[in-house]
């Protein structure tokens, strides 16, 4: 079941922002996610949090520029996804151009697992560095660090995921959700940890007398970088976070970008002049993952460090080839887990877990987040790993924390997990396979604990009608040029239509033809599985995106349904 509601816009924060010189439709949108001035909506650099607030950074800055001046070998350890992927190409592109000697390692997420483990440092030592950095993991890597320790190298590590009851024994650690850090933004991304760890570098060099006689490097050139991992990783966007993108997609659309940012955009058809977040979150992210989900994410990283044109097309290719070979590894798991549910009463569970002998240990995520979204429940889906192993990716639901949720099971049930870690909305897990089924009732025990009824009713929160004046080609830009994601939602409508005409396309997509007053317009449902026994009601009342249809050169405003009931 789900429930429309529209948030709440408050009236005199809406008054406000347009005596500011906000446009009356984003005020509207903005006071009623929490926007009260338009000082909130400032996104020059300028107004960024400064690096020395974030606990660690002038630590790891005099670090790294002592391994520099003393010419010392640094290497990063990244993680597999696309903040992973980004956070390590600007690592190495910034440490770079402040004269580091750097390289790189991605552990192999189906041999090695995730993370700075002890024996991908001591696979990381058989490249000889005098310094290890880690970008979007290591803040539970306690025996990994302590490895490194005994071999004698030194460890930085930068992360963003939250941290155990014990930390790791690194020289310096960088993670606003570290103890002791006052820093205001706990979602910075792997990826902007690593940019603000750059940003202490360069004023320490500076201190230092680095750039007296020649330029500083410009680090802003990396900001495209960085607001494509922030987006791909689903962190809230707070204020913070929406500096860093809007930065990074006012670059882009100034055409300054990486070379493999804009062969990324060309393979997926996108255009560079007007990115939105939503290319960046649903277009290059993906193509990005699908690398380090089937093949190796060091494909990934090359794409984004080279400054070779050719080159970086011909990886973007290559990488959009594999994420069409991930398009349909995932239709299949899909069909499975349809198969699976029947089984199934998900009205009845707080949780769902899922397992498929078969299944891809590289696309369990997104089936996850595929189930949970259809069905409104927090979802494992597990994967056989190695050695008699269960590999698992969760997603949850708002009012459950998931990495929060493993902590009590695996407190309640000792040697249950055998490694877990994550965020709210998403987290990992490893488990022996004959334990599957305690696993499942522990967590579904817990998950009943901590979610109430009202909870497991998923809401889809709306800003209620649009004006028909706003069903533009204009308007619709204007929204897309805008900043959105994690919890700084995109707009979504809410509004009753007539129903003129229906139809299914391929099978799965429904098509109508809706008329509010003297207006009519195209709709579309993507993967319309809810159907009813006798066709779409005369009268529908429909949550709905608004976007641009291109067709044979002429472009009209067509609806995207999320959902619809009758009216």
């Amino acid at each position: 079941m789900t429930r429309i509601t529209v948030r709440d816009i408050p009236p005199r924060a809406t008054w406000a922002l347009e005596q500011g010189g906000v446009h009356p439709l984003l005020a509207r949108l903005y006071a009623a996610r929490g926007i009260r001035s338009t000082e909130e909506l400032d996104t020059r650099s300028s107004a960024l949090l400064p690096p020395e607030t974030l606990k660690g950074t002038r630590a790891a800055a005099t670090l790294l520029a002592d391994t520099i001046a003393a010419g010392r070998k640094i290497l990063i350890v990244a993680d597999y996804d696309c903040d992973g992927a980004t956070a390590c190409a600007v690592g190495i592109r910034a440490l770079r151009m402040m004269g580091a000697h750097v390289d790189y390692l991605v552990p192999d997420r189906f041999t090695l697992g995730y993370g700075l483990s002890p024996e991908v440092a001591r696979l990381a030592a058989e490249r000889r560095p005098e310094l290890v950095v880690t970008v979007d993991n290591g803040i539970a890597s306690v025996e990994g660090v302590a490895e490194l320790k005994r071999l004698g190298i030194a460890t930085l590590i930068t992360d963003h995921h939250l941290p155990g009851e014990e930390l790791p024994a690194a020289d310096v650690i960088v993670n606003p959700n570290q103890p002791g850090c006052d820093f205001p933004s706990k979602a910075l991304a792997g990826v902007g940890a690593m940019f603000y760890v750059a940003l202490a570098l360069r004023a320490e060099l500076r201190r230092r007398g680095a750039y007296a006689s020649e330029p500083e490097p410009n680090l802003a050139g990396l900001l495209d970088l960085v607001a494509l991992g922030t987006v791909a990783d689903v962190v809230p966007l707070d204020r913070n976070n929406r500096i860093l993108v809007a930065q990074g997609l006012a670059r882009i659309r100034g055409g300054q970008m990486q070379a493999g940012v804009r062969a990324l955009f060309a393979v997926a058809g996108r255009d560079t002049g007007r990115a939105a977040t939503f290319d960046l979150g649903f277009a290059l992210g993906p193509r990005l993952n699908a690398a380090g989900r089937l093949a190796d994410m060091s494909l990934g990283i090359e794409c984004l460090v080279t400054d070779d044109p050719n080159r970086a097309m011909n990886i973007a290719q290559q990488l959009d080839a594999i994420n069409r070979e991930r398009r349909v590894i995932e239709a299949g798991m899909r069909d499975d887990a349809e198969l699976l549910l029947t089984t199934l009463d998900p009205g009845s569970r707080a949780s769902l877990t899922l397992f498929d002998p078969d299944w891809h240990q590289g696309v369990i995520g997104i089936l996850a987040g595929r189930v949970k979204e259809k069905l409104h429940r927090p979802t494992f889906a597990f994967a056989r790993g190695n050695a008699g192993e269960l590999k698992a990716s969760g997603r949850s639901i708002p009012g459950l924390h998931l990495r929060d949720a493993l902590d009590l099971v695996a407190k309640r049930h000792p040697g249950l997990l055998l490694r877990f870690g994550g965020h709210a909305a998403a987290a990992g897990l490893t488990l022996s396979e004959d334990r599957l089924t305690d696993f499942e009732a522990a967590f579904d025990k817990v998950c009943r604990e901590l979610l109430s009824p009202a909870e497991l009713t998923r809401t889809l929160e709306t800003d209620g009608p649009l004006e028909s004046g706003y069903f533009s080609i204009d308007a619709v830009r204007l929204m897309q040029q805008e900043v959105w994601g994690q919890a700084f939602p995109a707009p979504i409508f809410a509004d009753s239509f007539e129903v003129l005409n229906q139809r299914i396309l391929k099978d799965k997509h429904l098509k109508l033809k809706l008329q509010k007053g003297g207006q009519r317009f195209d709709a579309i449902q993507f993967n319309f599985a809810d159907g009813f026994a006798n066709g779409v009601p005369e009268r529908i009342r429909a949550a709905f995106r608004v976007d641009i249809n291109e067709w044979n050169g002429t472009q009209t405003v067509q609806l995207m349904l999320e959902h619809f009931e009758p009216a």
